[in-house]
């Protein structure tokens, strides 16, 4: 994520910014990627924190208006398991909106949010996350730090946050955007598998039996091996992982031999497998950094040059807006 700049008094703010130091109201606007200092507030920034501006005659920004189903904001503790849900959708729809997906300029199908929670007043009730046409589902009751990381050890993975979680499930959205595209289907199969496979029975297959043995000379998760909507799905959110890392690296003005210069975009770069080279040099540089502080490595993982051709190749479809085109679902 870049740092951006206070209209009124040129300091530096966050992404996350509500007032800057100077003392004036800052407001993100998505279309420009910019913060205001005068703009139509979002009805959500009381209710919880959102900084980002909502067009005239509209009440709901355009991040916090693709949610249509908000968790029981009365029970314990949803309202700021809400605001955190909404402050990590934001993050990710930004991050898109670089390369031109679902900003207020894409004229394609956005997707749709319901973000629900296990506690309601009615009782505990399950959420399962997942997309479905267009329909994100999130479960709010992982953006407690202590839930997620008590899911992470269960399942034994190296990596859940709620940001990873809407990595994923935007990029089968991205796919329903994208198989539109004539030569999108043969493209995909030939590198991800035929996804018209049977997906239930597939994952049945997961949860009962695990990842076939070798699976990290080809996947980047075990996962990623249910299934090629997952193994597309699982490895967008890497492309994008890695892409943020070295964005926010380069945005902080740290510098190291693997960026090309100040000033440098990861969301205009060309050339995937440089990127992609960035990234994970960058990111096993901060792992080193982490563990001086005995925190958990940033990313841990690590990438066969199978899996890095298959960031490739999802870095050349991501890319399609950049070149004037956007598909719509049909």
């Amino acid at each position: 994520m870049r740092l951006f700049t206070c209209p009124e008094c040129g300091s530096t703010l966050a992404f996350d910014n509500l007032t800057c130091g100077c003392g004036a109201a800052v407001f993100f606007d998505p279309a420009g990627q910019w913060f205001l200092t005068r703009a139509f507030p979002c009805k959500n920034r009381v209710e919880i924190g959102c900084n980002w501006a909502a067009q005239p005659g509209e009440a709901l920004c355009h991040s916090c208006a693709m949610t249509e189903v908000i968790p029981d904001a009365f029970q314990n503790e949803n309202r700021s398991l809400w605001a955190e849900s909404e402050r990590a959708k934001r993050w990710v729809l930004a991050n898109l909106g670089r390369w031109g997906w679902f900003s207020p300029n894409d004229p394609g199908q956005k997707p749709v949010f319901h973000l629900m929670s296990e506690d309601t007043q009615a009782g505990e009730v399950e959420v399962i996350m997942g997309h479905e046409l267009g329909v994100v589902t999130i479960n709010v009751t992982e953006a407690n730090p202590a839930e997620s990381l008590h899911r992470r050890l269960e399942l034994g993975e190296s990596y859940r946050t709620m940001i990873g979680h809407y990595r994923h499930e935007l990029a089968h959205f991205l796919f329903e955007r994208l198989k539109h595209f004539p030569d999108f289907p043969d493209q995909f199969r030939a590198m991800f598998g035929d996804e018209r496979f049977d997906y239930a029975a597939a994952l049945e297959r997961y949860y009962r039996y695990g990842a076939f043995t070798g699976w990290d000379q080809t996947y980047v998760t075990p996962y990623a091996s249910s299934h090629p909507h997952e193994d597309w799905a699982e490895s967008a959110s890497h492309l994008l992982h890695l892409t943020d890392i070295t964005d926010s690296f380069a945005a902080a003005g740290l510098v190291s031999p693997s960026l090309p210069g100040a000033g440098y975009d990861p969301y205009a770069e060309t050339d995937a497998g440089k990127l992609i080279t960035i990234g994970i040099e960058l990111g096993i540089a901060l792992n080193h950094v982490n563990r001086s502080m005995g925190i958990n490595d940033i990313y841990p993982f690590v990438l066969t040059p199978a899996v890095r051709t298959k960031l490739m190749t999802i870095h050349r479809w991501l890319c399609v807006p950049l070149r004037g085109t956007l598909p719509q679902i049909r």
